[in-house]
């Protein structure tokens, strides 16, 4: 029954599944998939503590590796001067309204040709996450995937930050937030740690979902999109998240207090409830009552199930060098003259 509660969950840590339990059952029963079930078994899980869920569920971790994809980050020179930078420090998590954007590209590891990325927005305050899948990373595609990600948060953006991806710091994009009303701001170039709210959010919810394969055709962004709409239910209403309360260090010891692990919606609901409106309130309320958490996670595996057959059928991937990899290599630069032991010159000059 705990390695159930855990696998609708799509297997959260000890600390986020135990506060879920008490809502994962009450889900489970009302859907009726806990018939015939002993109360006492229910019981038993439900007053299970995190570090005893950690250990009966240890079994059950095994085999999950982890991957590392390629970055897709090209600088974008244009209007840096005039987008305030905003480092981790100063971010203020108490009010919603402040999301970080990021891209996560579905190249297979060739990042060679056409293929299609996943646009994350994460709220700082309470971690609603939202992503859609985009055609490629031209500045307007961008924007009206930002369109489309705006309508879907219950709270209205006042600012939206990202890393220094040419994709984003555009005159487009700029001009979208200035008719909106929205502040833009950036990172740091290579201090990921600037966005690190969308950052880890590109492990958790994108690569956790669809790993690491290609994705290039119609069928598959069709496929993709309506596997995030799903994934939001699941992640926003159900999943509970924790965040860093304190970090303090001892020397070369770092030791880090976080909360109670509780869902967005409950963030949203328990310390924000000003914020959202009464017709969406009602509209999510609905939503998560109705909602079966275990026929949502069938629904979840199916459309990963046949993004898996797509790329099974496309093969493996040989990883192609780039179009410039001659000049990249520096094969094609005249090596440099330089003069022999016995052969009087000149004073160096800059230019040689």
């Amino acid at each position: 029954m705990l390695a159930r509660c855990w696998a609708v969950l799509d297997g959260p840590s000890g600390k986020r599944l135990a506060p879920a339990l008490p809502q994962v059952l009450a889900n489970l029963s009302r859907n009726g998939h806990l018939d015939g079930v002993a109360a006492e078994t229910i019981t038993a899980v439900r007053s299970m503590s995190p570090a005893t869920i950690d250990r009966r569920l240890a079994p059950y971790r095994q085999g999950l590796i982890a991957r590392k994809g390629i970055a897709h980050t090209k600088p974008g020179s244009m209007l840096k001067s005039s987008i305030p930078l905003k480092t981790w420090a100063e971010w203020n998590d108490a009010r919603p309204g402040f999301v970080q954007i990021d891209l996560v590209g579905h190249e297979g590891g060739d990042n060679n040709g056409h293929f299609y990325h996943s646009l994350n927005a994460t709220d700082v305050a309470s971690g609603w996450t939202e992503t859609i899948t985009v055609r490629s990373k031209g500045e307007r595609i961008i924007a009206a995937g930002l369109e489309q990600l705006q309508l879907r948060f219950p709270f209205h953006i006042a600012g939206i930050h990202s890393d220094n991806g040419s994709e984003f710091i555009n005159h487009h994009l700029a001009r979208w937030c200035e008719h909106r009303q929205i502040s833009f701001t950036r990172g740091r170039a290579a201090h990921s740690n600037d966005q690190a709210f969308a950052e880890q959010k590109n492990w958790s919810i994108v690569r956790r979902n669809v790993g690491y394969y290609r994705y290039d055709t119609a069928r598959e962004l069709d496929l993709l999109n309506q596997l995030w709409a799903l994934v939001s239910v699941q992640v926003n209403l159900f999943l509970p998240q924790q965040k860093l309360v304190s970090k303090t260090r001892h020397g070369a010891r770092v030791s880090k207090r976080h909360d109670t692990a509780a869902t967005p919606w409950a963030r949203l609901t328990g310390s924000h409830a000003d914020l959202i409106d009464d017709h969406d309130r009602t509209r999510i309320h609905a939503l998560a009552h109705d909602t079966d958490l275990e026929a949502l996670k069938h629904q979840i595996a199916d459309l990963q199930a046949n993004l898996l057959e797509l790329a099974r059928r496309r093969g493996i991937l040989d990883r192609r060098a780039k179009t410039n990899h001659v000049y990249l290599s520096r094969r094609k630069m005249t090596p440099p003259k330089r003069a022999s032991i016995n052969e009087s010159t000149n004073r160096t000059t800059r230019a040689s």
